[in-house]
C-alpha cells in the first residue's frame, strides 16, 4: 500500500498535541531553512529541542548530538536530513518513543515511513511543519 500523509484534521491534531519538537538537523546558520522553519515554530509557541552534533546552542536551547541524548519525552521529530539518513533516524526516534515522525518538505523515505508505522508513530512526508502550522492552525 502506497504511503498516504496524514489528514489535514489528523495535522492540525498533531500539532496541537506537540508537546517537544525535536528538530534533527537544525542549523545554526540563521539563512538556513531549518534555522527559518524552527524559529518560526518557536516564535509560535512551540518548544523547539536541536539536534546537531556540530552545535551546543541553537536559537537559545541546548542542542544534543542524537535524539538518544534528550534527557526529556519528545512527541515530534522533525527532521531535516537527506532522505538517506532518515531509516536510522526513525529507527532512533522509535527508541526514544516519539509518536510523529515529520520529514520536511523535499524529504521523501518510504523506508523511515515504514518504520515509524511499525512502531507506532504518525509519519509526515514532504510537509513543512510550520505551513502546516499556518494552515490547519492558524487559517492562513
Amino acid at each position: 500500500m502506497a504511503f498516504e500523509n496524514p489528514t489535514r484534521e489528523q495535522i492540525a491534531d498533531i500539532l496541537r498535541n506537540a508537546g517537544n519538537i525535536a528538530v534533527v538537523g537544525l542549523s545554526d546558520r540563521p539563512d538556513r531553512t531549518s534555522h527559518m522553519v524552527a524559529a518560526a515554530m518557536q516564535s509560535r509557541g512551540y518548544r523547539i529541542i536541536p539536534v546537531n552534533p556540530g552545535a551546543d546552542e541553537i536559537l537559545g536551547e541546548k542542542c544534543y548530538p542524537s535524539l538518544k541524548d534528550i534527557p526529556e519525552p519528545v512527541t515530534i521529530v522533525n527532521v531535516f536530513r537527506r532522505s538517506e539518513y532518515c531509516a536510522d533516524v526513525a529507527r532512533e526516534a522509535a527508541e526514544i518513543g516519539a509518536k510523529v515522525l515529520w520529514l520536511q518538505q523535499g524529504i521523501i523515505s518510504e523506508e523511515a515511513a515504514a518504520i515509524a508505522e511499525e512502531n507506532g508513530m504518525v509519519a509526515v512526508m514532504d510537509r513543512c511543519i510550520k505551513v502546516e502550522d499556518s494552515i490547519a492552525l492558524r487559517g492562513n
